[in-house]
C-alpha cells in the first residue's frame, strides 16, 4: 500500500472547459442527483476513474455515503469493489487530499486488485461537510493536472450541497411564515366565529337577569329561544373544529353498514323542511340504491349542503337527484341561487376557505365543505362542484355501489 499527499498542478484548456461546464451545472441545478450525474460525465472526460462515492458528514463523529456511481471497471463485481470508506474517513479527519494505492493479492493479473484512490475534502467555507473519493482500477497514477481538476470538482460539489441547504432553509422559513400566517388567520377567524354566538348568549342572558325590568312571557321566551339557538350554533362550531382536526389526523371513527341512500335523502329532505320553514326540496331519486356508508356521517354531508343552499341561495328551491352509473351512484344537490364565481369554485373544499363575494351576513367557518370532502373520500367516493353565476350551484357526489353479495338479505 502506498499513500501520499496530492501534488498541485495547473489546469490546461481542456480542464478549464470542464470547470466552466461544472459551474454551469451547479448554477442551473434543480435535482442534486441529476446534477451529480452531469458532473461525473464532465469530469470523466478529463481524467479517467472507475467509480466515485460521496460521503457527507452527519454529526461531528459520523458520516455516511450519500451518492455513488460505478462508471468503469468493477460493474460486474460491484460488491467486491472497495468504495473508499477508510480513505474518506481519513480525509474528513485530516481535512486534506489523500492518494492511496492498493495492490491486493493477484494484482498483476487482476486489474480490480490494482487500485488507486483519490480522496478530497468537501468544504463550505471553513466547514468540512464531507469527502469525495474517486477510484481507478489498473490504471496509471493521477497526474497533478487531474488532481487539480478533482479539487475544483470537489469545491463545486460542495457548493451544490451548500446551495441545496440554502434552498431548503429558505423553503423552511417560507413554510414557517405561511404556517404563522395561517395560525394567525385561524385564531382570528375562530375567535370571531365563537365570539358571535357567545355575544348573543351573554347579551340576552344579561338582559333577562336585569332586576330593574320585568319582561312579559312572550319576550322572555323569545330571548330564551335566541340563547338556545346560539348555544346550538356554538356547539356546531365546536363540533366542526373537532371533526376537522380528527379528519386531518385520520382518527374520525366511521361505522360502515349497508345504507339505502334514497331513503336517507328522503329523511334529510323531511328533516330540512322542518328545520328551515319555507324551504322547498324537490326529489328525483332512483329507488333501492344501497351503498356501504356511515349513515350519520353521510347525512352530515347532505345536511351541510342543504345548509349552504339556505345560507347562500336564500329562497331557492333545493333539488336532490340520485341515479346509478354501472358500479357507482351519482347524487346531486342543486340550488338556483346566485352561483359562485368560477375562480373560487376550485378552492371551496379547502379548510377555512370562504368565497369572498358571499353575503356578509352568512355565518360560517369555512369548514363545512372541507369536512364533506373528507367524509366522502373516507367512503371511497368523490365530491365536486360546478356553478354558473345567476343560475345556481350543483354539488356532485359519487359513491361505490354495494356489491350484490354484500347487500342485506330480504326479510
Amino acid at each position: 500500500m502506498l499513500e501520499e499527499n496530492a501534488p498541485h498542478g495547473a489546469l490546461r484548456p481542456q480542464e478549464l472547459e470542464s470547470v466552466y461546464a461544472i459551474s454551469r451545472v451547479v448554477a442551473a441545478a434543480v435535482d442534486i442527483d441529476g446534477a451529480l450525474d452531469q458532473i461525473i460525465q464532465i469530469t470523466r472526460k478529463s481524467f479517467i476513474f472507475d467509480n466515485m462515492v460521496l460521503y457527507l458528514r452527519k454529526t461531528l463523529d459520523s458520516f455516511e455515503p450519500t451518492f455513488a456511481r460505478i462508471v468503469g471497471r468493477g460493474r460486474s463485481a460491484e460488491a467486491d469493489v472497495a468504495w473508499g470508506e477508510n480513505i474518506a474517513c481519513e480525509v474528513i479527519e485530516q481535512g486534506r487530499v489523500i492518494i492511496r494505492k492498493e495492490e491486493l493479492d493477484g494484482w498483476q493479473t487482476n486489474r480490480l486488485a490494482d487500485r488507486i484512490f483519490l480522496g478530497l475534502p468537501l468544504r463550505l467555507g471553513e466547514i468540512l461537510i464531507g469527502a469525495i473519493v474517486f477510484g481507478r482500477f489498473g490504471g496509471p497514477a493521477y497526474t497533478p493536472e487531474q488532481i487539480y481538476l478533482a479539487e475544483y470538482t470537489a469545491d463545486h460539489i460542495a457548493q451544490l450541497f451548500g446551495r441545496q441547504q440554502l434552498v431548503e432553509r429558505i423553503a423552511n422559513l417560507e413554510a414557517e411564515k405561511r404556517l404563522n400566517l395561517l395560525q394567525a388567520d385561524f385564531i382570528a377567524m375562530v375567535s370571531h366565529e365563537l365570539c358571535t354566538p357567545l355575544g348573543f348568549i351573554k347579551g340576552y342572558a344579561t338582559t333577562l337577569l336585569r332586576a330593574d325590568i320585568s319582561w312579559d312571557e312572550a319576550t322572555r321566551r323569545e330571548f330564551l329561544s335566541i340563547i338556545d339557538e346560539e348555544a346550538d350554533h356554538l356547539r356546531e362550531l365546536i363540533d366542526s373544529l373537532l371533526d376537522s382536526s380528527r379528519l386531518q389526523a385520520g382518527t374520525l371513527a366511521m361505522n360502515f353498514q349497508p345504507v339505502r341512500l334514497d331513503t336517507l335523502l328522503r329523511d334529510i329532505a323531511l328533516r330540512s323542511g322542518e328545520r328551515y320553514p319555507g324551504l322547498s326540496i324537490e326529489k328525483d331519486l332512483t329507488p333501492n340504491v344501497i351503498v356501504r356508508a356511515d349513515p350519520t356521517r353521510l347525512a352530515q354531508v347532505f345536511d351541510n349542503l342543504v345548509s349552504n343552499a339556505v345560507k347562500y341561495a336564500p329562497g331557492s328551491v333545493v333539488i336532490f337527484t340520485l341515479e346509478t352509473l354501472e358500479d357507482k351512484i351519482h347524487a346531486t344537490v342543486k340550488d338556483r341561487g346566485p352561483g359562485i364565481p368560477a375562480e373560487y369554485v376550485e378552492h371551496i373544499f379547502k379548510r377555512f376557505y370562504r368565497v369572498p363575494s358571499t353575503q356578509s351576513n352568512a355565518r360560517g367557518t369555512g369548514l363545512g365543505l372541507f369536512i364533506c370532502q373528507h367524509i366522502i373520500r373516507a367512503h371511497d367516493g368523490e365530491i365536486s362542484a360546478e356553478s354558473i353565476l345567476g343560475e345556481g350551484t350543483t354539488f356532485h357526489i359519487y359513491l361505490p355501489l354495494l356489491n350484490a353479495d354484500e347487500k342485506p338479505g330480504d326479510s
